[in-house]
C-alpha cells in the first residue's frame, strides 16, 4: 500500500480545540497551499447536553453496542447514568466504584493477552488525567459507541481528573465492551501511581484509599496488546529482547502487579531510539530502547505492516519512525498543563491507512488554572503537589 501526507485543517467552533488531519505515509507531505477539507466528525455547539449523544447507535453498529446487561451490578447501578454523570465531570460512590471495578474484572479476564481488532477503529495515546482533553477526544473521534475506540494505556496520574478519567473509560467498557479496548500502560501500576498522583488524588477526593485499591487492582487485568486487521501491532511501550513472536506475549501471566524486569514490564516501559539498530538498556531505568533491525524483525516474524504505541511526549502530537514502519500517538495536550505541545488520535480505516487528528488543549482546562499544581490551593485550602516532573 502507498501512503500519502495529507494534513487538512478545520476553522475550530467555539468552545473546540482547533483540529488538523494528519494522513500518515512515506512520501513527504505536499506543499501547504494544496491542503484542503475539514474532518468528517462533528462537535456539538458548546452548551448542549450530551445525553442524547450517550443513546446506542443506530445503522452499522448493531448487536456490538446493544444494551449490555450487568448481572453482576447491584441494580442501583445503571451504567448510563454513571456514564451521564462522569461526562459532566461527576464522582461516582466509593461503592459503584468497588462495584464496576468488580465487573471489570470479570469481563477483562476473558481477554486474551493479544486482544485482536478489527478497524476502523480509533487508537488513543497517554490521557493522563486530563478529562476534559479526553471529552475533546470523543468530540473530535466520536462518541461512544459510534467510535471503536482502542485505548494505549496511561489513563492516570499528573493530571488533575484521573478518578474521572478512569471511572469514564471503565463504565464505557462496561457498557460497550466491544467498542472500547483497554490496555495496559506502565502507570497501570500501584508503584508509579503511588508516587505521580492517583493515589492522592483519590484520597483527596474520597477521604480514604479505597477507590485507589479497587482501579488498582482492576488494572492488573488490562490486556497488554492488540493487534488490528492481523497486520498492526499495538503496545503501550514498545518490544523486549525476551519476545520474538506475539505468541509469547499470550502465554505471559499479566493477573499482577508489573514487575520491575522481563518481558511483561518490557511491553509497557520500551521506547524507541531512531539512534539505535538493536535494544540498549533504558535510561528510564525499566524496559529498553530499541532500533529499526529490531522493528523490521519483530515485524517480520509476525507478518505484521507497523507497530503503533503511546508512551513519549510528542511536541506535535505524533512520531513516525523507521521508513513508516512505527508509530507514536500522544493524546495529552498541554502535557501537565505546561508543555505546549499538540496532541493527536489515530484513526485505522478498515482497509489499513493511518489518519492521525492532532489536536490542542481543551478550552475547558483554563477554567480551572488555580487548581494546577505549583502551589495552588484547592477549595479547602489544601495544597495540591507538583508530580509534574
Amino acid at each position: 500500500m502507498t501512503f500519502l501526507y495529507r494534513r487538512h485543517y478545520n476553522a475550530p467552533k467555539e468552545g473546540t480545540a482547533a483540529v488538523n488531519r494528519v494522513k500518515e505515509g512515506r512520501e513527504k507531505r505536499p506543499d501547504e497551499s494544496r491542503l484542503h477539507g475539514p474532518s468528517h466528525h462533528t462537535t456539538p455547539a458548546p452548551g448542549v447536553d450530551l445525553l442524547p449523544l450517550l443513546k446506542p447507535a443506530t445503522g452499522n453498529v448493531s448487536s456490538a453496542v446493544q444494551h449490555v446487561t450487568m448481572p453482576g451490578l447491584p441494580a442501583s447501578v445503571d451504567l448510563d447514568e454513571c456514564i451521564s454523570r462522569l461526562y459532566k465531570r461527576e464522582l461516582l460512590a466509593e461503592s459503584v466504584i468497588e462495584a464496576i471495578c468488580a465487573k471489570t474484572k470479570e469481563l477483562l479476564m476473558r481477554e486474551s493477552n493479544v486482544v485482536h481488532v478489527r478497524a476502523p477503529v480509533t487508537v488513543v495515546g497517554d490521557i493522563h488525567g486530563q478529562f476534559y482533553d479526553l471529552i475533546e477526544i470523543f468530540k473530535i473521534g466520536g462518541w461512544c459507541p459510534d467510535t471503536n475506540y482502542l485505548f494505549l494505556g496511561d489513563y492516570v496520574d499528573r493530571g488533575m481528573f484521573s478518578v474521572e478519567t478512569i471511572s469514564l473509560l471503565v463504565c464505557l467498557k462496561l457498557r460497550y465492551p466491544n467498542r472500547v479496548t483497554l490496555i495496559r500502560g506502565n502507570h497501570e501500576s500501584r508503584g508509579v501511581t503511588q508516587s505521580y498522583g492517583f493515589y492522592t488524588e483519590c484520597s483527596r477526593k474520597y477521604g480514604n484509599a479505597n477507590v485507589w485499591h479497587y482501579f488498582t487492582d482492576m488494572f492488573d487485568f488490562l490486556t497488554l496488546s492488540v493487534v488490528i486487521n492481523d497486520k498492526i501491532f499495538c503496545v503501550h511501550g514498545g518490544l523486549s529482547p525476551s519476545i520474538h513472536s506475539i505468541d509469547q506475549i499470550v502465554i505471559i501471566d499479566r493477573f499482577r502487579e508489573i514487575p520491575h524486569e522481563g518481558p511483561m514490564a518490557d511491553l509497557v516501559w520500551s521506547d524507541p531510539d531512531p539512534e539505535r539498530d538493536e535494544f540498549s538498556l533504558s535510561p528510564r531505568g525499566a524496559g529498553y530502547t530499541f532500533g529499526a533491525q529490531v522493528v523490521k524483525k519483530f515485524l517480520a516474524v509476525n507478518n505484521m505492516d507497523h507497530i503503533l504505541r503511546a508512551h513519549q511526549l510528542c511536541q506535535e502530537g505524533f512520531q513516525v519512525l523507521y521508513d513508516d514502519r512505527l508509530s507514536t500517538v500522544w493524546s495529552a495536550p498541554n502535557y501537565c498543563y505546561r508543555c505546549g505541545n499538540m496532541a493527536s488520535v489515530l484513526e485505522v480505516s478498515d482497509t489499513g491507512e493511518r489518519f492521525f487528528n492532532v489536536f490542542a488543549a481543551a478550552p475547558e482546562n483554563d477554567q480551572h488554572k488555580d487548581m494546577q499544581p505549583g502551589g495552588e490551593k484547592t477549595a479547602d485550602g489544601n495544597a495540591l503537589p507538583d508530580y509534574f516532573l
